[in-house]
């Protein structure tokens, strides 16, 4: 069994899509991170930086003692080892993964999150900061459309890890300020991992753990972002 500490963004999504696809056998702990559940002291036993994805692996290969882990990369590559699946042992090929997980990990990820903040949840406007996320995650999404124009997933015919990395960071391409259709080869990747029955299963708890959607209040704020109330709008 693994536990699972879980919210409905990007990262979460990343370990429920591995372990929709793998059929492993987990248990959902959900971390409002609007509540402040991430600074839960026994949280950050678990994850000292206070951030969801993490888990706890009550089975781990070796037959040792559960196993803890922070950070979605990590916990992706770890679940790859564990199953076997989703991450070549052949060399070559898997770091040709590897190097696209932390692509996504380095770069997209935080170029299209500082995207969402500024154009999403950022009380001052700042055409600036806005334009300038918005063009670089457009630069990474043609860096991803170049690499899919002649395979079908991010680091080769299989999928992987890689894909599963990048993926939810692609759900919020319209909140992003971009159309799949400006990148063929990434849209066609895009429908082909949303039909899978796995990804449904895995975005179906949203439905289950987080069903409302809404601006976030001032404490929310305060509690993900660090504003002040004196400094909100």
């Amino acid at each position: 069994m693994i536990d699972l500490y879980y919210w409905t963004t990007p990262n979460g999504h990343k370990i429920t899509l591995f372990l929709e696809e793998a059929g492993l056998e987990y248990s959902v702990n959900p971390i409002n991170i609007g509540k402040g559940d991430q600074f839960d002291p026994e949280f950050l036993k678990i994850a000292p930086n206070n951030r969801i994805p993490a888990i706890v692996d009550h089975v781990p290969a070796d037959d040792g003692e559960p196993i803890s882990l922070f950070e979605s990369g990590a916990i992706l590559e770890y679940l790859a080892d564990k199953t076997g699946q989703f991450l070549s042992k052949e060399a070559r090929q898997r770091y040709e993964t590897l190097q696209w997980l932390y692509w996504q990990m380095g770069g997209l990820g935080p170029m299209a999150g500082q995207n969402h903040h500024f154009s999403q949840y950022a009380n001052e406007k700042i055409d600036y900061a806005i334009n300038r996320y918005i063009n670089e995650t457009a630069r990474l999404y043609g860096v991803l459309d170049k690499r899919l124009a002649d395979r079908t997933f991010v680091s080769g015919d299989e999928y992987t890890i890689a894909d599963m990395a990048c993926y939810p960071w692609v759900v919020s391409h319209k909140k992003q300020s971009q159309d799949l259709n400006d990148f063929p080869n990434l849209k066609r990747w895009f429908d082909t991992i949303s039909e899978r029955p796995a990804t449904k299963r895995a975005y179906a708890l949203v439905d289950e753990v987080n069903p409302t959607t809404r601006p976030y209040s001032a404490e929310e704020k305060a509690l993900l972002f660090g504003i002040k109330p004196e400094e909100q709008a």
